[in-house]
């Protein structure tokens, strides 16, 4: 049993029964000759009592002093025990959001059935929805990067520092050949693109590294745009000196929470250090000074840092918050089968706390008219490479209007799968003031909704499901107006 354990179970205890005898902290100091500030550390668990003052306590209040030692609480404080036990304390990031421990056992035991309760109602629903230990470390990074902007100035600052410090130009797009260099020479890297062909199972993973040699495995279908960002990435495991880190990529299997960390902070440096910010600055100014949508200038933008377009579309959200304060955004990622009506989002960031569009686990319909979905329709039926398009996105159930950008490529990775990425901007003040190009009148504007099921759009030609959660909402509204009606008629 954990000391740390013990502490905290002997001060819940001594906090129960002080606060059932109607004592405060001040009036147990007089009562006990101890002093109010060492209770109060006895009590958020951090200290614990020597044998001769649990004796003194165990008189002043009447409790056998068995009863004050021993780890099994009454049913009240049974609850707070479990999740002690269960270490689910020690898998939530709390440090990630400023948040001790302490703290957080502090406001469990001011009404221990209600928390309890509220974390028994957590955990179902996350069952229920097959939310797993990653669903919850994924989503712990989300809430991080949406706190702070998703942009991370030290990360920024360690990238210029390694450009100075091994003379790259950030000015000219980086090579994968320049990076495998530094991971060779630098590092002590042996590069191998020969095993993982080797093994039919392993087609989903772009690269294996093993530490105790430092081979880095990776697979033979990459472009250049996909081998820079993995270069990229040990670069920056070995820059900023991390250890505990993810081995394969896309990553199959964690330990803690601190890898699932480390691979974020690892992917910010890589899409920093190939995008650089100063340069997509300034080709975001351009673009938006224009009073039309240059869709060559934004392609050319795109294709100008030898990124794939989804390290492009993530280094937007870094950028944008930054440099032109446009907060305000979100960032999808859809994937799509070839010959399959089902669209999964499988990668989400909000930067506003606007509630559309996010993902739905209830087997919903997205709307078909987002263009999130229509460039995958597109690339599918004209059998491209790449597909983009641009659409302005009004929510009339929210009130919101959002400017959306997507494209959509082949899944290199999954045979006969496609993948999107859309960054949506909210159109407001802030946005009218940065972006000129917002009324050019090529820019299609679509009334959109979020899923089928929810959506009050009629006739709409792409409708994949009737709307009956709202047809459901309209009927209970229907019957509360009659019982009041009825009310006031027999009152």
């Amino acid at each position: 049993m954990e000391e740390e354990y013990i502490k905290l179970i002997f001060g819940l205890k001594l906090r129960q029964i002080r606060t059932d005898r109607d004592l405060s902290l001040f009036g147990l100091s007089k009562l006990s000759g101890l002093s109010k500030s060492y209770l109060n550390e006895i009590e958020k668990g951090k200290k614990y009592p020597k044998p001769d003052k649990i004796v003194l306590l165990s008189e002043k209040l009447d409790v056998p002093y068995d009863q004050l030692v021993s780890l099994k609480l009454d049913k009240n404080l049974a609850p707070i025990g479990e999740i002690l036990q269960s270490k689910i304390l020690k898998e939530i990031p709390l440090d990630l959001f400023g948040i001790h421990e302490n703290d957080l056992i502090d406001i469990i035991s001011n009404a221990p059935a209600k928390v309890n309760t509220f974390i028994s109602t957590i955990i179902e629903i996350a069952q229920n929805y097959n939310f797993g230990k990653e669903s919850f470390y994924l989503a712990s990074v989300r809430t991080f990067q949406e706190t702070n902007n998703n942009y991370f100035d030290d990360l920024e600052k360690k990238v210029a520092s390694f450009a100075k410090s091994y003379h790259i130009d950030l000015n000219h797009p980086i090579s994968p050949k320049e990076l495998e260099e530094i991971l060779i020479e630098e590092f002590g890297y042996t590069i191998n693109k020969e095993e993982l062909k080797q093994h039919k199972s392993l087609d989903n993973l772009r690269s294996v590294f093993v530490p105790k040699t430092k081979t880095l495995l990776l697979a033979d279908h990459m472009d250049d745009a996909q081998r820079n960002f993995i270069y990229a990435k040990e670069i920056a495991y070995n820059y900023l000196k991390i250890t505990e880190r993810l081995y394969t990529f896309s990553w199959i299997k964690f330990d803690h929470f601190d890898q699932v960390l480390n691979n974020f902070y690892a992917s910010y440096f890589a899409g920093a250090l190939i995008i650089p910010k100063k340069q997509l600055s300034q080709e975001l100014t351009s673009l938006f000074s224009k009073d039309y949508f240059d869709a060559d200038l934004f392609l050319n933008t795109l294709n100008a840092f030898n990124a794939s377009p989804e390290s492009f579309f993530q280094r937007l959200t870094n950028i944008l918050p930054e440099a032109f304060n446009l907060q305000n955004l979100f960032f999808l990622r859809f994937q799509n089968r070839e010959g399959s009506d089902h669209f999964q989002l499988d990668k989400e960031l909000h930067l506003s706390h606007h509630h559309s569009p996010r993902a739905n686990e209830t087997n919903e319909h997205y709307c078909r008219r987002w263009i999130a979905l229509k460039v995958l329709e597109k690339i599918k039926t004209n059998k491209s490479n790449h597909e983009f398009d641009i659409q302005i996105s009004n929510y009339p159930s929210d009130g919101f209007k959002y400017l959306v950008l997507s494209s959509a490529t082949k899944d290199p990775f999954k045979e006969g799968y496609y993948r999107s990425i859309t960054l949506g901007l909210l159109i407001n003040k802030q946005l009218q003031n940065k972006v000129k190009f917002l009324n050019d009148p090529h820019i299609e504007s679509k009334q959109v909704g979020v899923t089928c099921e929810r959506c009050q759009i009629k006739n709409c030609d792409v409708r994949k499901a009737e709307p009956i959660k709202i047809l459901k909402q309209q009927k209970h509204m229907e019957i509360a107006q009659v019982v009041e009606e009825i009310n006031k008629k027999f009152s």
